[in-house]
């Protein structure tokens, strides 16, 4: 199949979440199994043009009764082969990407101007097929930035136009939006609709409206051929109430067309047995390389380097979903209370939320065995994993989550919070028998974090042959995008299989 990735975020170019690891990760995964796979992605500033190769001419695009023009370029994505390429092409607009941040900065975290920016993106994203003359047979869309391509496909390139003729080139073409984060969804005044080039009957037709607002993400909802989340649990929880974010009844209407196909991770980049930033690499057959790591962890950190005293590490950005009030809330946090009355060690690696850097700043300040680092850096990510013994995930909601599955992945077992991916990739501990890959909490209070923890304690200085067999049994998981890349195919062949036949 022909297959084009519709996205805002991708390794490397535009990050700040699992969207761009999975887009990326499953494209090559798809030209693995012989799929050409393409990428259209927005050329922000920090992108350097210089370093790609443009393609002839310019790209115009009509939006809303003008003509937008922009320039294009293009490169293989790293990772992906000469053999099995999968290239990237950049849409190269000045006003719209030509700046600092992907959807804002701190001074304007969301962009006014960002309906528009995104829906000139979506319809580029077509005439960049025509440009190259490529047409893909599924226009994969990711969360709300790209749900606007659904819409396009439904009403504009698959839909008869004036004179009842169909654009060409997608009429069989089928749309997937996959949402990694429903919580996200692209809430805008409906007055940016006009530059859609849409006609308001599709407004309503498609579903945008949402409380007198322009919501994309409801719009990819209900125009998507097939709608898929990143994890089987997670598209379960979205489907409720709690986790529903108001769109809850939308999915359950859907139910039949979406799913979960769990996130894989880059075993290439993620491995123990082949982590260039690890001094001495490790696996289930030879384990020291684990215990060099949470050495060299100690002293980068400063704390006393003792093989002896667990390690507990969390890489994460300091925001609400993950938990971070209730661990680092200055009047009930739980992570000065665990400092203080275990022994234990831990570090953190992380930014975000002012007031949590503060706080984190001032815990550092306060304990001998915490120690943060506010920021991020690729290196000291894959020493936190390698190196601590357990990693802590208190989400409020996770729709998959990579860190538990790099740190199953790195012999650290997880210490999380019941719910998303997470219940889909962690197993809880059983202190009778020694099964399990980590440890699980249900109710997200300061309280519950501090037991659970209390809890590995427990194992970790009473029972260590049991922490012995679940870092095993964790590291022998499989957590590769092959199997997934597979279920996704799945899923791309069913949307083929129940569009009408040519000419019905």
């Amino acid at each position: 199949m022909k297959i084009l990735m519709v996205t805002s975020e991708a390794l490397p170019y535009a990050k700040t979440g699992g969207l761009a690891d999975m887009v990326s990760s499953l494209s090559i995964a798809l030209a693995k199994l012989g799929h050409d796979v393409r990428i259209v992605i927005p050329r922000y500033y920090p992108i350097d043009k210089t370093s790609l190769t443009p393609l002839p001419g310019a790209l115009g695009v009509p939006m809303g009764g003008i003509e937008e023009w922009s320039a294009v370029y293009e490169e293989r994505l790293p990772g992906s082969t000469a053999k099995k390429p999968v290239q990237v092409y950049f849409i190269d607009h000045e006003i719209y990407f030509g700046r600092d941040g992907i959807y804002g900065i701190p001074s304007q975290p969301d962009f006014i101007d960002n309906p528009r920016r995104f829906s000139f993106f979506c319809k580029a994203a077509f005439q960049l097929c025509r440009k190259i003359e490529w047409y893909p047979d599924v226009v994969h869309a990711h969360d709300w930035p790209a749900a606007m391509a659904t819409v396009y496909q439904k009403f504009a390139e698959r839909a008869p136009v004036a004179g009842g003729q169909i654009p060409g080139g997608f009429e069989r073409a089928v749309s997937i939006l996959t949402i990694h984060n429903l919580g996200y969804q692209g809430v805008y005044s409906k007055a940016n609709f006009d530059y859609t080039g849409l006609g308001w009957d599709v407004y309503f037709r498609a579903n945008f409206d949402d409380w007198d607002m322009m919501n994309f993400l409801k719009a990819g909802i209900f125009n998507a051929d097939k709608l898929n989340t990143v994890s089987p649990n997670y598209a379960e929880e979205t489907k409720t109430q709690a986790q529903g974010f108001r769109l809850d009844g939308d999915l359950r209407q859907r139910s039949k067309d979406y799913l979960g196909i769990l996130n894989g991770i880059d075993t290439s980049i993620w491995n123990p047995a082949k982590d260039k930033y690890l001094g001495e690499k490790f696996s289930v057959e030879n384990m020291a390389g684990k215990a060099k790591a949470k050495a060299a962890l100690q002293k980068y950190f400063g704390l006393e380097v003792n093989p002896k005293v667990p390690v507990i590490g969390m890489i994460t950005r300091l925001a609400g979903q993950k938990g971070v009030g209730e661990l680092f809330g200055p009047n009930y946090g739980s992570a000065f209370s665990f400092c203080r009355d275990f022994a234990l060690q831990f570090v953190l690696l992380g930014s975000g939320e002012s007031w949590c850097e503060k706080e984190v700043a001032g815990l550092s300040a306060r304990l001998t065995n915490f120690r943060a680092q506010i920021g991020y850096s690729e290196e000291l990510s894959h020493l936190i994993e390698a190196g601590s013994d357990f990693f802590l995930m208190p989400s409020r909601y996770e729709p998959c989550g990579l860190n538990q599955m790099y740190s199953l992945a790195y012999g650290t077992l997880p210490i999380v919070r019941r719910t998303g991916g997470l219940v889909d990739t962690v197993e809880n501990y059983d202190e009778k028998t020694g099964s399990g890959t980590g440890f699980m909490f249900d109710i997200l209070d300061p309280s519950s974090i501090y037991n659970t923890i209390g809890w590995a304690m427990h194992a970790w200085y009473n029972l260590p042959e049991h922490i012995a067999e679940m870092r095993i049994r964790a590291m022998k998981q499989d957590f590769s995008w092959e199997k997934s890349a597979k279920k996704y195919v799945e899923m791309y062949q069913s949307a083929i299989s129940a569009l009408p036949a040519a000419g019905a």
